[in-house]
């Protein structure tokens, strides 16, 4: 049984335009290593599936600031680490050369007696300081594991209003009075300021 020429071939369609989208377009097939067809296809089921529209480009922005906020924590994490653990560091190797010398002097305890009391006061006085600067460093911990909770608490609230929002917004008809629209914006920004 021989099969029509129409059933295989699909029917295409033609689409204007300038010569600047053009090159975009080849830009963006090039960068997905992908033919323009199935890029500008698979935009089509893109903003299907999505229900965005292309001018809104808030998205991008929301997501773009909290990525920054997210390098500014992860900046803030390096800069503790540099300025509480390395000091920690330094201030145990500094601990161990002290005991070293005290263990030197229990050797002569007769002769150095004054000496090894020194060092011991010393010592002590440096597993004080190492202790406080432990408590610091647990306290910095748990504020950083705190903040980091509360931000992702806070995301997850913003995400909650957006979502209510955009699944309002995207119900209005083209008919919708712009009194309500007002209203859903009004009551948005309330929400959002009672973050």
């Amino acid at each position: 049984m021989e099969t029509r020429k129409t059933d295989i071939v699909k029917t295409l369609r033609t689409i204007k335009y300038d010569t600047a989208t053009a090159q975009k377009m080849e830009k963006i097939a090039l960068k997905l290593d992908r033919p323009q067809r199935l890029v500008f296809a698979q935009m089509v089921d893109y903003f299907h599936r999505s229900k965005k529209d292309p001018l809104d480009v808030n998205d991008e922005l929301l997501k773009n600031t909290l990525l920054k906020q997210h390098k500014d924590y992860i900046g803030f994490i390096r800069t503790q680490e540099n300025e509480i653990l390395i000091p920690i560091k330094h201030e145990v190797d500094r601990m161990n050369r002290n005991q070293k010398t005290i263990m030197d002097h229990f050797g002569a305890m007769d002769i150095h007696n004054r000496t090894v009391l020194q060092s011991h006061r010393e010592l002590l006085l440096g597993q004080k300081v190492h202790n406080d600067i432990l408590r610091q460093v647990a306290g910095s911990l748990d504020g950083i594991s705190d903040k980091m909770a509360d931000r992702e608490a806070m995301k997850e609230k913003f995400h909650y209003i957006l979502d209510s929002y955009v699944q309002k917004r995207d119900s209005f008809g083209m008919m919708t009075p712009a009194r309500e629209k007002e209203e859903l914006l009004n009551r948005t920004r309330k929400q959002i300021d009672l973050l």
